[in-house]
């Protein structure tokens, strides 16, 4: 079946054909609803409701524009509205200052938080940069409008005049967006990017560094942990309110909290950046079940941020076990 063949069976009515005419563009789709709303849940939501909405109106595709711009006006609009009735995602830092000292408490269920990414085996380097935590952070800072235009724009590619089209507006709103747009993340996304930065690193030193933090926590190892920060880290565990910036304050932290437990790590990767799915052992049955995501974010040869996204959902989403027996070895990588 030829692709003319397809969109016209799929106009018809041929729910195979509806499938092997959208199937190309399932995974940018996605990936798109994730950077407008900033949560992999969320995403599977829109892209859910655009493939059923572009289902429904299908027989009225007359073919003016291509499948992927027509699906992508579905999946904008879509976000669009989901934007309105939630709001932005956040991560700890937006919404207060650091703490000096570690804290305990109950997470933040009444927050709609940032959620992290799991990467597909065939996503390219532009897709895992545009990805990248730093820059989908940045995005919940825009109003939805923006937001939509800059990722059309920057990341999908589409003109000025065909995102115009797609949002129902104007050429010179367009414009508009993007400029005021560019300017918020421009100012909130660090430069070099972390495909940049993983680049420069290569694949054995990027290993080396990953293996030795995962070790570092599984023997309780605090100065071979701290010597691999930089000065001014900050770490985060969303859906926990609290987070800490510098060395005293995270190694006040990793001393009180994660390297007083026990631990088993295995790798994995998500927003574009090298990750740690960490099993914390249950003193019942010695069972190491999945409790964190650390998704690390690398300034040269150092770890400059962990955004340790705490839950078993998180886990599941890279493709990880939800448990290790009590005999697992630790750090297989070291």
């Amino acid at each position: 079946m030829t692709t003319e063949e397809a969109v016209a069976r799929a106009r018809a009515g041929d729910a195979t054909a509806f499938a092997a005419v959208v199937e190309p563009w399932r995974r940018e789709v996605h990936a798109h609803c994730y950077r407008m709303l900033g949560s992999a849940a969320d995403a599977d939501d829109a892209a859910q409701e655009t493939l059923v909405n572009a289902w429904r109106s299908f027989a009225d595709f007359e073919g003016r524009s291509s499948v992927r711009t027509w699906l992508h006006r579905i999946a904008t609009r879509v976000c669009l509205t989901a934007i309105e009735r939630r709001g932005r995602r956040a991560l700890p830092m937006d919404l207060g200052p650091s703490s000096e000292r570690s804290q305990r408490g109950e997470p933040a269920t009444d927050i709609a938080w940032l959620g992290p990414w799991p990467e597909g085996p065939d996503d390219r380097v532009q897709d895992r940069e545009s990805v990248e935590l730093a820059f989908v952070a940045a995005l919940q800072h825009l109003p939805g409008n923006q937001r939509a235009a800059l990722l059309l724009f920057e990341v999908l590619g589409f003109s000025a005049d065909e995102i115009a089209d797609q949002m129902a507006t104007t050429r010179a709103s367009v414009n508009s967006a993007l400029q005021r747009a560019r300017a918020v993340v421009r100012e909130k996304v660090p430069d070099p990017s972390q495909q940049r930065t993983l680049r420069a690193l290569g694949d054995a030193r990027l290993h080396e560094i990953v293996g030795r933090y995962a070790s570092a926590l599984e023997r309780g190892d605090a100065a071979g942990l701290v010597g691999l920060l930089t000065e001014d880290v900050t770490w985060s565990m969303p859906p926990l309110p609290h987070w800490y910036a510098g060395l005293d304050a995270v190694t006040d932290f990793l001393l009180d909290q994660p390297l007083s437990r026990a631990w088993r790590h295995r790798f994995t990767t998500a927003n574009g950046q090298p990750a740690v799915v960490g099993y914390q052992r249950d003193e019942d049955d010695g069972v190491f079940r999945a409790y964190v995501l650390d998704v690390l974010t690398l300034r040269e040869d150092r770890i400059a941020q962990v955004t340790a996204f705490i839950g078993p959902e998180h886990v599941a989403r890279c493709g990880m076990p939800a448990e290790l027996p009590p005999d697992a070895p630790m750090n297989p990588r070291r």
